[in-house]
């Protein structure tokens, strides 16, 4: 095995490629195969679904996939440490892995645009994770998500107003259809509730608000369970690999509301989008299951020492971290 921190480069190496690869390099298909040879590496299984199949087991991921002809996949990802046993923890992870993003018919303006072939960064983030967790052995049964997406123009797209079937059975009305990230998410989610793990976790380039927040550098954090606030948070300290908490503040639950749907995924509100889109997320994680949610940017303006411009891999070391104190704490309980 590497050591710790030859693992965590590698990983890291590998998210930030695949961050920076032109999007013309890089679609739906080629990122789901990235993670089936992920799965190779380390003995894991893989499988994607695609087609008919993916309309039917993940309607919202489709329909943001709708207006591409690189049509949307799946890959799941399923690994078990060699240590791990049937009292181990399941961790799900679930990344945002939209290849390019031009807003759909609420299009970005050209100078946005510039930068989405980064709106897979989340994606990237979590195999990234999944990569030193595996290298690690950790004592965990994993599984992870991508969904791998292309949000484009044409006659085929999704339009505003549309209202959504998602795989829980709640509907969405498409108050915009550059909100696209927390529709692919709300899929993957559903999917990891339905096994019953202990703790699930996403990551997507979300929102430009958190941004407005946080800044480039600092992740946004958003968690429904107290003991993973503080094991993230704490992790991101010790690690030096910055995450800042903001609240899942249920006075702006209301702003989701439609008329015509179950929710909407914008609010009419500018302010606070950042929490609003963790709030959307929310809805299809029950209360009764861990869950937090990254929002983060995946990309150095500038270059820095250790942080040269272009695709970055924020949290990768801080939520490997949590996760390791986590199976750690339950080796120790005896569980």
């Amino acid at each position: 095995m590497m050591s710790s921190a030859g693992t965590q480069a590698r990983a890291i190496w590998m998210a930030r490629d695949l961050v920076n690869m032109p999007a013309n390099l890089l679609g739906p298909e080629e990122l789901s195969e990235v993670v089936v040879t992920l799965a190779q590496g380390f003995g894991a299984k893989a499988n994607i679904v695609a087609g008919e199949e993916l309309s039917e087991s993940y309607p919202a991921i489709a329909a943001v996939g709708r207006g591409s002809d690189r049509k949307p996949r799946v890959a799941i990802l399923r690994w078990r440490g060699s240590r791990a046993d049937e009292h181990s923890p399941k961790i799900a992870l679930c990344g945002k892995g939209v290849c390019f993003d031009s807003g759909g018919y609420d299009l970005k303006p050209s100078s946005s645009m510039l930068r989405m072939k980064k709106d897979m960064g989340g994606a990237a983030v979590l195999m990234a994770v999944a990569a030193v967790i595996m290298a690690e052995d950790l004592p965990i049964e994993m599984t992870l998500r991508i969904g791998c997406v292309e949000n484009s123009v044409s006659g085929s797209a999704m339009r505003p107003l549309d209202v959504l079937r998602t795989r829980s059975g709640k509907t969405v009305e498409v108050g915009n259809t550059d909100a696209e990230g927390r529709l692919v998410l709300c899929d993957l989610l559903t999917d990891a509730v339905a096994e019953g793990p202990d703790f699930i976790l996403d990551a997507a380039t979300l929102t430009g608000a958190a941004r407005a927040a946080l800044g480039p550098d600092i992740p946004a954090l958003f968690s429904s369970d107290e003991k993973w606030s503080h094991r993230l948070v704490h992790s991101a300290s010790s690690e030096d690999d910055p995450l800042w908490q903001l609240p899942l503040w249920p006075g702006y639950e209301g702003w989701l509301d439609s008329a015509v749907a179950d929710l909407n995924n914008v609010s009419a509100s500018p302010l606070a989008g950042a929490i609003v889109g963790a709030l959307f997320l929310q809805r299809f994680v029950p209360q009764r299951i861990p869950w937090a949610h990254i929002d983060l940017y995946a990309w150095n303006d500038t270059t820095r020492p250790a942080r040269p411009e272009g695709g970055e891999a924020p949290g990768v070391r801080s939520i490997a971290a949590a996760i390791r104190q986590f199976a750690e704490e339950r080796c120790s309980a005896g569980h």
